[in-house]
């Protein structure tokens, strides 16, 4: 942990203390917690990522199924604030349209790695469904803990049916750790950490029913990586969609693919409020 993560910890044990929290559970949220990047517009900094406008696509990839959402400079981003095995360097581009109304799982182009040094140009035709988004330059970076929410707390730490009363313990967890500066930043981008969703969290979704069961389309073998589905990054839509009240778009991918970069396996979901 850094200074800065060990002093929130801190001030979350203080404000659990004094609600009369247990101990144990305080542990487990702290240790639970996974280091996270929040990008935002406004500040003077070098360019993290840009969102909207056209995408600056390599020569010969073929067309995105859905619109251009945000370009990230993974040579820009503060090493290891992610916990992520990202590439060094290099842009990581996130691709969504806006429908709620599909289920979510594999995309195979909803993320294209684009190595440093790749040739590449604008590329206006890659809207398929609708206009660009608002070109918007994010250089505002905080890096820090991201907790669980506290309903997928509850059932990470207690199966598939807590009882009432720990999922107001994992609520109470939660406002502790908001009182103690656990609170996420203003921001538009996430990279790591964990989902802030307002329905259901993606990364218990990726791992569902068929990740315990036969080899799928993700060719995994049976029970293999449950535990290795992360988030990679989420967008809050904001004012850019109004198809959306307050809608965001999540990218959650293996931790294995990731550090294969096999993104033709991430996951997206699309919510809102």
């Amino acid at each position: 942990m850094t200074d800065t993560s060990v002093d929130r910890a801190n001030r979350f044990r203080a404000e659990a203390a004094s609600g009369g929290l247990p101990s144990e559970e305080v542990e487990e949220w702290i240790r639970g917690a996974l280091p996270a990047v929040y990008v935002a517009e406004g500040g003077e900094g070098p360019l993290v990522a840009r969102i909207g406008g056209d995408p600056l696509l390599p020569h010969g990839v073929p067309k995105p199924s859905d619109p251009f959402v945000a370009s990230v400079d993974l040579a820009v981003l503060p090493p290891d604030a992610t916990g992520l095995p990202l590439p060094a360097d290099g842009h990581l581009l996130l691709f969504s349209g806006v429908d709620v109304h599909s289920v979510g799982g594999r995309v195979s182009d909803a993320v294209l790695y684009v190595p440093a040094g790749t040739p590449t140009a604008p590329d206006p035709l890659a809207h398929t469904r609708r206009e660009p988004y608002r070109p918007r330059a994010l250089r505002t970076v905080w890096h820090q803990p991201s907790a669980r929410m506290p309903e997928s707390f509850a059932l990470d730490r207690w199966g598939d049916f807590p009882e009432d009363e720990q999922f107001e313990l994992a609520d109470e967890l939660g406002d502790a750790w908001a009182r103690g500066g656990g609170h996420r930043p203003p921001w538009s981008l996430q990279i790591g950490g964990h989902p802030v969703s307002p329905q259901n969290d993606p990364v218990h979704y990726a791992r569902g029913p068929g990740e315990t069961g036969p080899a799928g389309q993700d060719g995994a073998a049976p029970g293999e990586g449950f535990g290795d589905w992360t988030l990679l990054a989420t967008w809050r839509c904001g004012d850019d969609v109004t198809e959306l009240d307050s809608g965001v778009a999540h990218w959650v991918i293996r931790r294995r693919d990731l550090a294969a970069r096999r993104f033709d396996r991430v996951h997206r979901y699309i919510e809102m409020a």
